[in-house]
């Protein structure tokens, strides 16, 4: 993963404007809200990106961990959401330290094709000691085996005609083709799970799991996964 953080700390080309930008960010909390059980809740964004509309998601819970391992981004988002109160900004290594049974929704959104499987093995068992036993996590963005770069292509495409930057999305594409993000996706890859697996993996970590009928984000070719804690009866 450290080189996809590396990528991500630096100054990267993935929007292919500021309203594919801001867009992406603004479908991403409206999709959390929407699994925000109580106005009271803990809410951990695991990995959380640069989060510009976590103001959202925060007016919409009790409190927002944005965790993030990049110290580049995780210093603008400190900057930016210092103001909010509701908003706590911590690294990964803060959050393996954090309460036993104190997160009530973790989301873990466009994360998990960085991981390798054996950090994705370590995030889960760490997820599952932090959720309440009645929490729960939400896995989304899960590339499928099957479904290769061309559906995110058409999805970036729809996406942009839909919203008004078909033309940037189209630029865009050749820019992302030169860049260190193509590179570096064709030397090291994005980790594929089907639903069986990523099911599996869940399982192994003490988790029950359902896959959810959308997507979190614009692309439907991609998985959302909620996984509740699963507690042995004795």
């Amino acid at each position: 993963m450290d080189d996809w953080i590396d990528y991500y700390d630096s100054t990267h080309t993935i929007y292919v404007s500021k309203l594919h930008r801001d867009l992406h960010f603004q479908i991403i909390a409206r999709d959390i809200i929407g699994y925000i059980s109580s106005p009271d809740a803990t809410v951990l964004d695991y990995a959380c990106g640069e989060a510009l509309s976590a103001n959202e998601v925060a007016n919409a819970c009790g409190k927002l961990i944005l965790a993030e391992p990049a110290p580049g981004v995780r210093g603008r988002l400190i900057a930016r959401f210092a103001p909010n109160t509701k908003i706590r900004v911590r690294s990964l290594e803060d959050v393996r330290k954090m309460a036993e049974q104190s997160i009530d929704l973790v989301v873990m959104n466009s994360v998990v094709q960085y991981m390798t499987p054996a950090e994705l093995d370590s995030a889960f068992i760490v997820i599952r000691r932090l959720l309440k036993p009645s929490g729960k996590l939400v896995l989304g963005d899960i590339l499928q085996p099957e479904v290769g770069m061309f559906r995110d292509v058409l999805a970036l495409l729809s996406f942009g005609a839909r919203h008004g930057f078909l033309k940037d999305a189209l630029v865009g594409l050749v820019s992302t083709a030169l860049s260190d993000y193509r590179h570096l996706r064709s030397r090291i890859g994005l980790q594929r799970y089907s639903e069986e697996e990523i099911t599996a993996k869940l399982a192994v970590a003490g988790f029950s799991v359902q896959r959810a009928h959308t997507n979190i984000g614009h692309n439907r070719w991609r998985m959302t996964f909620i996984a509740r804690p699963r507690f042995a009866r004795g």
